[in-house]
């Protein structure tokens, strides 16, 4: 299976998401989020001054996106953004993903340490916002807490730890709470980061570090690979399109200030066989 780019020219895309017949995406470094639809027509929806990252949406269909830098979870209602929540006060470290359950709870993860600027690495949190916007912890001990997916029937979390090369799962309680941390997965040489689930509890997984996407299923066992091609890596994966058989991979040459200068990102598409399934 190859890649076939819809979109170029992106700073660097993270938090690929299917809503309304377009894949919506925050694109770092150009503060904005994004929709594109399977044809290649972009539209900026609005601008995240400090930085976009998770998107997901309510049950009122408003839509959360994360604001990276200042660590705020902002509330956008196809007009106005506004806070939601703020996550400074719990966590020191960028926000990146986050997914959100049918009640309208979000789990978002954040670095734990900044590796830009040279901080060693550390452990960190995966925070749990309430509707009504208050914050708690929903796991710690975590490391880098990235791509996370909730199953169909919402009993289990799955969340990749792209430093500990692993996928996470707990069961979910009604309330939201997080218990029976397990390994669902061990990736070996792989290292998770933006994932997406299938209909056959099957996890796509972008893999930046050796520039695929691979598709793992519980216990670890690799069943499809599709590489990005020389040079390039894969930070983001989700299934969308109008059957959700269409893999789309947020894909760059770089990461990090790099990624900022050279525009190199893109949207990459290829159709699988097992549509998408649970949240996002």
């Amino acid at each position: 299976m190859d890649l076939t780019p819809i979109l170029d020219d992106v700073s660097f895309g993270e938090g690929p998401r299917w809503r309304d017949d377009r894949l919506w995406f925050s694109d770092f470094y150009r503060h904005q989020v994004v929709t594109v639809t399977i044809d290649g027509a972009r539209e900026t929806q609005f601008e995240v001054p400090m930085q976009p990252s998770g998107l997901g949406w309510l049950p009122d269909g408003d839509l959360l996106v994360v604001s990276m830098l200042d660590r705020r979870l902002l509330r956008w209602d196809g007009q106005r953004l506004r806070e939601h929540a703020d996550l400074s006060g719990s966590v020191s470290s960028p926000c990146n993903d986050m997914v959100i359950d049918a009640d309208g709870r979000a789990y978002v993860g954040n670095f734990g340490f900044d590796r830009h600027k040279g901080e060693p690495f550390a452990e960190t949190t995966l925070m749990l916002v309430e509707p009504d916007g208050s914050v708690s912890i929903a796991a710690d001990g975590l490391a880098f807490p990235n791509g996370a997916v909730i199953t169909p029937d919402g009993a289990t979390l799955i969340v990749g730890e792209t430093m500990a090369n692993r996928l996470t799962a707990f069961d979910r309680s009604s309330d939201g709470s997080l218990s029976n941390r397990r390994v669902w997965a061990d990736l070996g040489h792989n290292l998770p980061d933006g994932i997406c689930l299938d209909a056959e509890e099957g996890i796509w997984s972008a893999d930046p570090r050796n520039g695929e996407v691979v598709r793992v299923v519980e216990g670890g066992e690799v069943t499809d690979r599709i590489s990005c091609g020389e040079g390039r890596h894969a930070f983001a994966c989700m299934l969308g399109g109008p059957e959700r058989r269409t893999l789309f991979v947020v894909t760059n040459t770089a990461s990090g200030p790099p990624a900022a200068a050279s525009r190199n990102g893109r949207i990459e598409i290829v159709e699988v066989t097992i549509p998408g399934a649970g949240r996002p």
